[in-house]
């Protein structure tokens, strides 16, 4: 198989040997649909011999049956495992192969050139070193070439190949390769890619990859093998201040408990001092533990256990840091983000952001532009649709150890997730912390919510109403203030109608407002609760993330959800304010359950089936489920 078969026979310790010390080269192959990227990848396996016989007979059995070559040898069929891909003859996921020459071990990633699979693009390149950015040379630079080489210069990589692909078709034109190239070069300088190597090529022919062509006796630059083995990563982070992210607490036995992650920047030795993050408790390492035994120093780029002379409170997700150079702390940050998810981001509508190891509450409270990938234009913007990419202020529900993404990418890259899916919606890099979240603290107050609601003898609780415009909201909400006003309860009604009046008066009825709208309310209702109120809101609140959202401001037990269930139909018979006939007669947009959707609650602690029982009868459930809760008022 492979070009070590005879040190493999003759020596297996040297090879061995001459196998671990090779460097490490991670690269991603990119570009638009059909330039070749999976052809590409397929013919560097076949070239640095690292096909097995029985996987090249497989290779030659497939190219026949599902190969888009008439019937020869279709390299892409080597990377393209997924049934979808060989049908399409495109890439959908991403596939990572590991080849190695006698100078160097390779991990490449196989990317999608399909706008709709950007997201594993970002994917690949977020650990990648270099890129090759493919053209198909009859097409020239397209609009997916410019936002692959965008999101590769944003993401950090610096060692870019541009290969002008399919050569052959064009019959080795000098001039279209020229053409090319001036044309990527005047949009490259313009994304700081000042500096590529373009190459001619001919995946297929495997022309200029593993062996000058022929074909170029004009072209006097690397080819693609030579490029590779040669390009020299630099990797300065070994001269940073030291920062570990910890991935696990270890904790074998009684007498050991250690703190284990990859060293992501710096490097330490046992009796240096350090802080840990974000509680900037400090200690001296003990022992730096690694499975082969104990190291006099550990630098950025190994997997550690550190143990520490004193026992401070370390978790999953906090970082060990220089203690005279640690690591910044904050909860609100300008950050470019990508947007992967179908649904547009507005707003305001919470998320988790995961960086490293640690998961916090996050939201986006503005969003600054977003980029125009063509024009590098940077336009106004109140959401981002799928693969748009914009510039974002951060909120976080808890200040988190980072650093920028341009200084240190694992400590500045992160990742967001849809609360209630677990999908992944965007991935976003750190700019740099907003001078606020320096500026602005919680001020200790010494009357507490606990001893306010004492003095009231009660609990401070949201009864969350939730349901179709004309179900009955506000009137149900408004007998339950009346009974519970009656048992001597201190409340207060927040209603839809009446808060757009004046809190909300300059939100209108898009989703970016209506997610905004919610958010206001929330946390009106979390300061009333502080205040020891039982508050009443009736709002449509249509979306499941707002609605968890205000549930996650408060604490367990204070946040009721009760589903005013009433059917559409049952709902716009009543129309009493006559919305759903503007609605559905074209005079008023966005309306929900007509161009606006609703999603019901999963699981409320409440449901009101407003077609078996009036409003009365609701209304004392609803007391009756308050009263009936076994609190002690005077805690």
């Amino acid at each position: 198989m492979a070009h070590q078969s005879a040190l493999i026979a003759e020596d297996i310790e040297a090879y061995l040997h001459q196998h671990q010390h090779k460097s490490l080269l991670r690269f991603i192959t990119c570009g638009s649909v059909d330039d070749g990227k999976s052809t590409l990848i397929g013919r560097l396996l076949y070239d640095s011999k690292m096909i097995f016989e029985d996987q090249m007979a497989a290779l030659e059995a497939d190219s026949r049956k599902v190969g888009t070559q008439g019937g020869a040898i279709d390299f892409a069929l080597l990377v393209d495992g997924l049934a979808a891909e060989r049908e399409q003859g495109i890439t959908i996921d991403v596939a990572y192969r590991f080849f190695s020459t006698e100078k160097r071990k390779f991990i490449v990633a196989d990317t999608p050139g399909h706008e709709q699979y950007t997201r594993n693009m970002v994917t690949g390149a977020s650990t990648a070193d270099a890129a090759v950015i493919l053209i198909d040379a009859r097409k020239g630079v397209l609009t997916q070439t410019r936002r692959h080489s965008y999101l590769v210069s944003l993401l950090g990589i610096r060692h870019v190949v541009l290969a002008v692909n399919k050569m052959d078709l064009v019959g080795w034109d000098k001039g279209v390769f020229d053409a090319i190239v001036a044309d990527y070069r005047a949009f490259a300088e313009r994304i700081g890619l000042s500096v590529f190597t373009p190459i001619p090529i001919s995946g297929l022919g495997g022309d200029n990859m593993a062996t000058r062509s022929d074909a170029t006796p004009w072209f006097e630059g690397p080819i693609l093998m030579d490029w590779l083995e040669a390009v020299e990563v630099e990797d300065d982070l070994q001269a940073k201040p030291f920062r570990m992210p910890v991935q696990w607490v270890n904790r074998p036995n009684l007498d050991f408990r250690g703190f284990s992650g990859l060293i992501a920047s710096g490097s330490i030795k046992p009796g240096d001092r350090i802080r840990a993050l974000p509680s900037g408790r400090e200690s001296r390492v003990a022992r730096i533990v690694t499975l082969p035994g104990d190291l006099d120093q550990a630098v950025a780029g190994q997997s550690v256990t550190l143990t520490l002379e004193d026992e401070i409170d370390i978790s999953r997700g906090d970082v060990i840091a220089a203690a005279d150079a640690p690591a910044p702390v904050a909860n609100q940050f300008e950050a470019t983000l990508v947007w992967m998810d179908d649904e547009p981001l507005p707003p305001g509508r919470t998320y988790l952001l995961k960086l490293g190891a640690r998961t916090v509450g996050a939201s986006i409270t503005d969003i600054k532009h977003r980029v125009n990938v063509n024009t590098l234009e940077k336009t106004a913007a109140k959401r981002l649709e799928l693969n748009e990419i914009g510039v974002c202020n951060l909120s976080l529900d808890q200040a988190i150890p980072f650093e920028a993404y341009a200084e240190n990418r694992q400590m500045g890259g992160f990742i967001l997730i849809d609360r209630l899916s677990n999908r992944t919606v965007g991935a976003g890099l750190i700019n740099f912390a907003l001078r606020r979240a320096d500026n602005i603290h919680w001020q200790h107050t010494d009357v507490t919510k606990v001893s306010r609601a004492a003095l009231k003898r009660q609990r401070g609780q949201v009864v969350w109403l939730t349901g179709l415009s004309g179900a009955g909201k506000s009137t149900i909400a408004n007998l339950v203030e009346k009974r519970l006003h009656a048992l001597g309860r201190h409340t207060y009604l927040l209603d839809g109608d009446n808060v757009r009046h004046g809190l909300n008066k300059d939100l209108g009825f898009t989703e970016e407002d209506r997610v905004e709208n919610i958010r206001r309310v929330a946390e009106v209702a979390k300061l009333m609760v502080d205040a020891g109120l039982i508050v009443l809101t009736a709002f449509i609140s249509p979306f499941r993330a707002e609605r968890q959202l205000a549930r996650d401001l408060l604490e367990p037990g204070e946040f009721i959800e009760v589903f005013v269930d009433t059917p559409l139909a049952v709902a716009e018979a009543r129309d009493v304010k006559g919305l759903y006939k503007k609605a559905r007669s074209g005079q008023l947009k966005n309306f929900t359950g007509v161009d606006s959707p609703y999603e019901a609650p999963a699981s409320p602690e409440l449901r009101i089936d407003t077609t078996t029982i009036d409003p009365v009868e609701a209304a004392e459930r609803i007391v009756a489920w308050l009263e009936g809760q076994e609190i002690d008022y005077t805690i």
